[in-house]
């Protein structure tokens, strides 16, 4: 009788190699579909108020429902993560954000566009925790890690570049709903291929959900997060701004309280101790701080100022996302081994304030090469700052503390975005308004309008005769170009501070991380110490 033949002794190797990456392309396949969507719902927004007929605070609600949703569930979710298994939470995820797609595609109102936008909110605070989980467990390779989360965080600012140019795309011959159905196959395809492929987790974190803290880190969270949008559209004295900040810091404070006190805690507090993770979410969010305002700002510049189309705005600013792909994934890992994790980062920032430095010498009349320059500059600095600190939040802490772990970063990026988006957007605001000189034959009514935002005068000039509408819109994006350069010179600054803030506090962290990181034992509460 014949022997079995034996098992090629590279198989187990060869098979864990094509999961690895299979994961890694389900991953990034979740990470492409709800960055689309944000910016492919710009959009898609003149189109649906045509057949909807929303009123002014519903298309807000329209536009911020998901992120609200999104910013509010990241630190349930990834403790929901942890104990019940990542891939159970993505793949559920994934089912959801599907489903909920549909509705949004088919809502038949305005008020439930709101609730399948926030629907999808929900769904899409699982996809980012879990996906970066399942990465730091199949990767243990330091090397690897760090190219994949590279590539990863790469490919989720590509597509948010993408966005306008595929929704533009489908807006031609589809009707508004197509922008959210593409998503419907996409998910589909890696609900089937992620049962398959993705790893099962079987996660030390044990114990129920702390449901007394899952609202308490909702409000938290929530409460800053409008307090700060609130203050960008009505200003600081808005009654509601602070209404919602003390909402959110009380929220907070406490969450934080019971999460020191409880047996059971939703996150383990004790992360922060840790010099490598405290210090790169920090930086994480302050870097957000520049770089989202700065992707806002350069898109109305290339629609309103220079009067580009939204499919011409976004090819232009995909050299950035390219940039940010290229730092990521090919510089960061040589670098961190050669440097060190602090001087990366404090490079990668200092070489994006170089970028952001280069903008402010652009106006109406420069060539494109100049941008290029300055896009990918900041692109491929931030890039290397941004994937240098992701693999650092999730190296430094267990394995089985990753999906909190990567929601409290998510949650941190989120918010130093909208602190961006209304500090430095109304440092344009106050730069734009001081420098607009309007001509002295422009009705009143106008030219408050133009005062209020270059889209304003937009707006204003279109129901003005020409001889009129010209000189004011000339005005107004010179206007515009100065409080451009102001809000791109606060975030020079502000990524060179940053810069010199990672490389203190990330000093102490060694270049390569044990995979093997150990969870520090349990401080014991009053109520569990031995009597």
């Amino acid at each position: 009788m014949r022997a079995p033949s034996a098992r090629p002794a590279n198989l187990p190797d060869m098979y864990s190699s094509a999961r690895k990456w299979g994961t890694f392309a389900i991953c990034c396949l979740l990470a492409i579909v709800p960055n689309i969507d944000l910016t492919a719902l710009n959009q898609a927004v003149p189109h649906l108020s045509a057949d909807l007929h929303p009123t002014a605070t519903q298309i807000l609600w329209i536009a911020d429902a998901y992120g609200f949703a999104l910013a509010g569930l990241l630190i349930t979710m990834g403790g929901i993560g942890d104990r019940i298994g990542h891939k159970k939470l993505l793949l559920a995820g994934t089912a959801l954000f599907a489903v909920a797609s549909t509705v949004t595609a088919y809502a038949p109102s305005a008020e439930l566009l709101i609730a399948a936008r926030a629907l999808l909110g929900v769904a899409g605070a699982t996809l980012m925790p879990s996906g970066l989980s399942l990465i730091r467990r199949v990767f243990s390779d330091p090397k690897e890690r760090t190219m994949a989360i590279g590539i990863f965080s790469g490919i989720g600012g590509l597509a948010v570049g993408l966005g306008p140019v595929i929704g533009g795309a489908l807006l031609d011959h589809f009707w508004w709903g197509s922008v959210f159905l593409i998503n419907v196959p996409i998910m589909a395809a890696a609900f089937l291929a992620g049962a398959f492929v993705l790893p099962e987790t079987r996660s030390a974190v044990t114990g129920r959900l702390d449901l007394v803290s899952v609202p308490l880190s909702i409000a938290g969270v929530l409460g800053l997060v409008y307090a700060v949008k609130e203050a960008a559209a009505h200003g600081v004295d808005e009654p509601r701004v602070a209404v919602a900040a003390v909402i959110g810091a009380v929220a907070l404070a406490a969450f934080w309280i019971r999460q020191t006190r409880t047996a059971e805690p939703l996150i383990d507090v004790r992360l922060f101790r840790r010099a490598a993770f405290s210090g790169s979410v920090g930086t994480n969010m302050f870097a957000m701080f520049a770089l989202v305002a700065q992707s806002l700002i350069f898109s109305l510049f290339f629609q309103l100022a220079l009067g580009w189309s939204p499919l011409k705005a976004g090819l232009a600013g995909l050299p950035g996302a390219a940039g940010a792909m290229v730092g990521g994934a090919a510089l960061a890992p040589p670098l961190i081994n050669a440097l060190g994790r602090a001087r990366v980062v404090a490079i990668g920032m200092l070489v994006a304030a170089g970028g952001f430095s280069l903008f402010v010498t652009v106006g109406l009349d420069s060539t494109y090469w100049v941008m290029l320059a300055g896009m990918l500059m900041s692109g491929s600095g931030m890039g290397m700052a941004l994937t240098t600190t992701a693999d650092t939040v999730l190296a430094s802490v267990p394995k089985d503390r990753s999906g909190a772990a990567s929601a409290i970063s998510e949650t941190a990026t989120e918010l130093g975005g909208a602190l961006g988006m209304a500090i430095l957007g109304s440092v344009l605001n106050a730069v734009y308004r001081d420098s607009l000189h309007l001509p002295a034959n422009v009705p009143a009514p106008a030219a408050s309008a133009a005062r209020d935002s270059l889209a304003g005068a937009f707006e204003a000039a279109s129901a003005l005769p020409a001889r009129v509408a010209g000189p004011l819109l000339g005005a107004a994006r010179d206007a515009f170009v100065d409080g451009m350069h102001g809000a791109l010179l606060c975030s020079t600054g502000l990524a060179a501070l940053v810069g010199v803030f990672a490389l203190v506090t990330l000093r102490s962290v060694p270049k390569v991380i044990p995979d093997d990181t150990p969870a520090e034992p349990p401080t014991p509460t009053p109520a569990q110490t031995p009597r």
